[in-house]
């Protein structure tokens, strides 16, 4: 039998892409994905962020669907210079990044759509009608970590 997970005790996963010289800037696409560990009572979110422009995956966050986790890959993004925000209209989002730099509608957020069909696709822990899901976290966080290390980041693994 799996031992019920408490979503206050897992620790979260960050990891930030190696940066590129950028001088004009960079705006960037954000958003969350949903997944499971062990059962669908037990939902593992992947939050994440990519270049408006080129779509490369700048970082990502594995956790709950809380503020807290938002907050620590907005912090992993402090270094790149982020000048825009687009997203979602998440509550997380709305409270946690300034007025004058969000952008929220579907407009300007299909890089990230279309990245997380191409996720979806191609692992299939996240599709959301599978029969394959990982039975812990960790498992679940190195599978999804390592693809995108291997195909965003391009670092060899």
């Amino acid at each position: 039998m799996l031992k019920q997970l408490n979503p206050e005790q897992i620790e979260v996963e960050m990891i930030l892409a190696p940066l590129d010289e950028n001088p004009h800037g960079i705006e960037s696409e954000l958003d969350e994905m949903w997944s499971y560990v062990a059962r669908k009572s037990n939902p593992r979110w992947l939050w994440y962020a990519v270049d408006h422009c080129s779509g490369k995956v700048l970082a990502y966050a594995f956790g709950t669907r809380k503020d807290q986790v938002f907050l620590q890959l907005k912090a992993l993004l402090e270094p790149v210079g982020i000048t825009q925000f687009y997203t979602d209209g998440w509550g997380a989002y709305e409270r946690h990044l300034e007025q004058k730099k969000h952008v929220v509608g579907k407009q300007n957020t299909q890089k990230i759509e279309n990245k997380n069909l191409k996720l979806r696709t191609r692992i299939k822990r996240l599709a959301r009608r599978t029969i394959c899901f990982s039975k812990t976290i960790l498992m679940h966080d190195l599978v999804i970590g390592l693809f995108i290390n291997r195909y965003e980041f391009g670092l060899s693994v």
